[in-house]
């Protein structure tokens, strides 16, 4: 279980190009699809409440089902998985980076990138949302990801303020005080 564990998020690690929402499909996939350690809606609420808290959203992840795991020690392998590939790829990348970055290939390797993690993430949004209609109404999504929008777009309100909002309607709507 713990070779099962290191793998799962080595792999996330290593093909998480991006940073953090790039590796949120793959953890989704093998913690979901490949290990069946998490349904859709265990990973939702724990994708949620990484999101809430600092840092980055894979380690966060992996830290937390490392742990349900495997406890303590599942937690520190997960997250070792998670940026021992970061760390070393930064080192070679960067050193191999900075000696080829004239080359046309490597600048259109880096630019081509981008659309693929843009198609993932909208696939895992897509996905989300599927989910979501299933306790809602289309009414309320649209009004939300609008509000959302010109909140955080249009206003430039800090994404942290609103996502205290949401977390203190969603708290107050739960007790029935809204």
């Amino acid at each position: 279980m713990h070779f099962k564990i290191f793998w799962a998020f080595f792999k996330v690690g290593m093909l998480g190009y991006g940073g953090g929402p790039a590796s949120i499909p793959l953890v989704h996939k093998e913690v979901v699809g490949t290990y069946k350690w998490m349904t859709d809606e265990e990973f939702q609420d724990a994708l949620a409440i990484g999101n809430v808290l600092p840092g980055p959203i894979a380690t966060k992840l992996g830290g937390y089902i490392g742990y349900l795991q495997k406890g303590w020690l599942g937690l520190v392998n997960a997250v070792f998985a998670t940026i021992l590939p970061t760390i070393v790829l930064m080192i070679i990348l960067l050193k191999l980076f900075t000696e080829f970055k004239d080359l046309g290939w490597v600048q259109g390797m880096s630019h081509g990138v981008m659309p693929v993690v843009g198609v993932m993430l909208f696939i895992l949004t897509y996905e989300f949302l599927a989910k979501a209609k299933a306790k809602t109404t289309w009414q309320f999504l649209i009004l939300f990801t609008l509000v959302s929008f010109v909140l955080l777009a249009v206003l430039e309100i800090h994404p942290a303020i609103i996502i205290l909002l949401i977390v203190a309607f969603s708290l107050l709507r739960k007790e029935g005080r809204i």
